[in-house]
């Protein structure tokens, strides 16, 4: 295979996300056998089936604007992927006519409306409720738009997609001292400032929370989803990719299909290069029965959920026939 093609089948590194802590993980979706079977591997269809409960009908993301969610999981030995809490959370559009893709972080800690159990809890809890499905369906409430598909990562392949790139140069924006994905404790130290990190180091980095606030937290993790892509997708890490493709193995799951993983290359090769409009939901902390959540603030949360319906494009009736069409929510739920 040439550079060139190379270079054109890479895109699928750009779903490098992990969600896990906020950071990345990814796809390799080259056409080969290789590639196809871990595709295959990967594939876990949601109980709601391809549809949307909030679509007319399926989307198509060769023509259509679609949603992705991406959900980091700590599923290490000592929690079950089923029940293990969803430790990053980041919902993305792409618009199908410009070619641009949105990006809101979702504070882990926030408080929402859980359908799987009828109340108000963190939203991570809601992967450990009821896995992904429930983590879907709570995220399709919380912002009013449809989750069309999902990348459900963990942190194994966080850290080892890092390492098959070669690690990633990041400016540390503070001393920390960390666990490492082993949970052993004070594992990780880095000094502020530019350094070279390996998988754990940026893992590390993505998961700390006692430096800075959430809403901080949740921009570090979508600047280093974009580093990795950025440095996956150099010369370097173009000689590696079995062995992203082995670091993906086992360690993610998806309902998009490999067919739908290729409908996404545009989006990674225009002429500006890949880039991110990220977003922040606003917030601050409160406590509601000696239990501390993140209170998101209404006005934010509006206005996140204005530009993510904005940019799918089901803002107006007249798309109602469409299919990006929008299936709106008549029900009432009085504990929302």
């Amino acid at each position: 295979m040439s550079r060139k093609k190379m270079k054109y089948v890479i895109w699928a590194l750009a779903f490098v996300l992990l969600s896990g802590v906020g950071a990345a993980a990814g796809y390799a979706a080259y056409i080969t056998d290789k590639v196809k079977q871990t595709a295959t591997d990967s594939h876990q269809a949601l109980d709601r089936g391809e549809k949307s409960d909030k679509r007319v009908k399926v989307v198509n993301p060769a023509k259509d604007h679609t949603s992705v969610l991406f959900v980091g999981i700590d599923d290490s030995e000592q929690r079950t992927s089923e029940h293990a809490r969803s430790d990053a959370l980041v919902l993305a559009t792409f618009n199908d006519d410009e070619k641009s893709i949105k990006m809101v972080s979702i504070p882990r800690d926030s408080y929402t409306y859980i359908p799987e159990v009828g109340y108000k809890d963190k939203i991570t809890h809601a992967h450990a409720f009821g896995g992904i499905d429930a983590t879907v369906e709570t995220v399709e409430r919380m912002f009013n738009v449809p989750v069309d598909y999902y990348v459900r990562l963990n942190f194994n392949s966080f850290v080892e997609v890092v390492n098959s790139i070669g690690g990633i140069t990041y400016n540390v924006p503070f001393d920390i001292k960390e666990q490492n994905s082993k949970d052993q404790s004070g594992a990780i130290e880095l000094k502020k400032g530019y350094q070279h990190l390996n998988g754990e180091e940026a893992l590390a980095l993505a998961r700390t929370r006692k430096y800075d606030s959430d809403l901080a937290r949740g921009q570090r993790q979508m600047d280093l989803i974009q580093e990795i892509i950025r440095q996956a997708m150099s010369e370097n890490a173009i000689g590696n990719f079995s062995g992203i493709i082995d670091s993906i193995n086992n360690n993610l799951k998806t309902n998009l299909s490999f067919d739908e993983m290729i409908s996404y290359k545009d989006y990674f090769l225009t002429k500006e290069g890949l880039s991110f409009n990220k977003m922040q939901i606003k917030g601050e902390g409160m406590r509601k029965n000696g239990v501390w959540y993140y209170n998101v603030q209404e006005d934010s949360l509006l206005t996140a959920q204005q530009q993510l319906r904005t940019h799918l494009d089901i803002e107006s009736p007249e798309n109602q026939g469409n299919m990006n069409s929008f299936a709106e929510d008549d029900e009432q739920d009085s504990s929302m």
